[in-house]
């Protein structure tokens, strides 16, 4: 089974029926070539008209020479539409202006319109994001979380949760916290892809006495 499942390095990881790839699914991996974006293994991101740039796609604000970084973990499952609205979007706001003076022209270093260096964006591991989600600036979303579409999202989002609406609020918890906890032990998405692919009936049935036994083969 695992000689069929496509490399993390490929470009287009889905088969049409005619044999020919699917353009609009992407793994990230392979096409985020950004000094400010770190992408896990497996995360994807679909879109109907797929880009040429999808780090442009995905993170219009986040520059070559941004301070924050958009870190992204393994399984990550994208859909069309979603934006993560990085830290260099924002606007200095506490003061009687938020007007960005020093990106019209002159050495924009030190200039009092300037905001400070916001924070990374960071999202965990298997976690689903719905089309059309807007991820704010310093957003955190915990592993195997998931964000309804249309959603925008601020703050955290803890692992295994699901968040909608706008703005984005707590729907419920997917599994009590001592199956949360036992899920970010296990880690099964750190295991080698042959004992994930053995184990898909455990992680996508919610058998987590398998997928214990699992792991520790």
């Amino acid at each position: 089974m695992s000689d069929d499942f496509p490399k993390p390095s490929i470009r287009f990881p889905i088969v049409l029926p005619d044999g020919s790839a699917h353009s609009g699914t992407v793994f990230l991996k392979p096409v985020l070539k950004h000094p400010r974006i770190a992408v896990g293994d497996y995360s994807y991101a679909s879109a109907h008209k797929p880009p040429d740039d999808w780090a442009t796609h995905l993170a219009p604000y986040l520059y070559e020479f941004s301070p924050e970084r958009l870190v992204i973990g393994k399984f990550c499952q994208i859909a069309d539409g979603v934006t993560f609205i990085t830290s260099s979007a924002n606007h200095r706001h506490d003061g009687f202006s938020s007007f960005p003076f020093a990106v019209f022209g002159g050495d924009r270093d030190g200039r009092p319109s300037m905001p400070a260096p916001g924070p990374d964006t960071v999202i965990g591991n298997d976690v689903w994001i719905g089309q059309g989600a807007r991820i704010l600036p310093g957003v955190r979303i915990g592993s195997g979380a998931i964000i309804g579409a249309g959603s925008v999202v601020a703050g955290a989002v803890p692992d295994y949760a699901i968040y909608a609406g706008n703005p984005a609020r707590l729907v419920r918890m997917r599994f009590d916290a001592e199956t949360v906890q036992a899920l970010l032990d296990i880690a099964w998405w750190d295991w080698p892809i042959e004992q994930i692919l053995r184990s898909e009936a455990a992680i996508c049935g919610a058998d987590i006495d398998a997928l214990r036994v699992a792991g520790l083969g």
